[in-house]
């Protein structure tokens, strides 16, 4: 999609109401969904996080960022997320938070980004983090920088390929519930994204395609 043409829908966004635990749900292991169920968050006291779902345009076409995680010990090691991280206590808000953590991981300075809209907030039960995701968009070419400590590779995704239901697909993982399970995930490029970012992948796809298609 032509990136002038996004920024005409971007207003509808903001009058979209949220699909969450519905749009979630499509794309959650079954065996989070029995988990979520049972957990009372309360009891959780669960760390924060916040990320950017940025779009911005490359050679005129709207593009979506992912970063592919660095190897390491934790439970997301080597998985495809959105930029971001963990809230600080010297942040101002989560969107700021999401704003800093983007800037670290990928080089993309604050005032380069426009926040639109925050999107539904997200327990990972693995590593007990509430994430809050937020819609951001660049109207400027981005030169990404990846931070080497913490992210391996850069993905830039077309969106008329994110809206694609042919990336939609079922592939068996090794979760932090079980040895080996089916799960629904998205398929980009040569990667695998499922869990968490799936999920927030899904509601997001869902908004877009109620503004674009309804």
């Amino acid at each position: 999609m032509d990136f002038q043409e996004f920024l005409q829908i971007v207003p509808k966004i903001l009058d979209v109401k949220l699909p969450a635990f519905d749009a979630h749900i499509k794309m959650a292991p079954l065996e989070r969904l029995q988990s979520v169920k049972q957990i009372n968050f309360s009891d959780k006291n669960a760390r924060i996080a916040a990320v950017m779902m940025l779009f911005y345009p490359k050679n005129e076409i709207t593009h979506l960022v992912l970063i592919v995680r660095n190897s390491c010990k934790g439970v997301h090691s080597a998985q495809i997320a959105f930029p971001g991280g963990k809230y600080e206590v010297e942040d101002e808000n989560f969107a700021y938070t999401a704003l800093r953590e983007t800037h670290e991981e990928v080089g993309i300075h604050p005032d380069k980004i426009q926040i639109v809209k925050p999107f539904t907030q997200l327990y990972i039960p693995p590593s007990n983090f509430m994430v809050h995701p937020f819609l951001g968009i660049s109207k400027d070419e981005l030169v990404f920088v990846p931070q080497p400590s913490e992210v391996a590779d850069i993905i830039e995704l077309p969106l008329s390929i994110f809206l694609s239901d042919s990336i939609v697909v079922e592939t068996k993982i090794s979760t932090s519930y079980s040895v080996e399970s089916n799960v629904p995930a998205f398929k980009i490029e040569n990667h695998i994204v499922w869990g968490a970012t799936a999920m927030m992948l899904s509601e997001l796809k869902e908004v877009l395609k109620k503004v674009l298609y309804s």
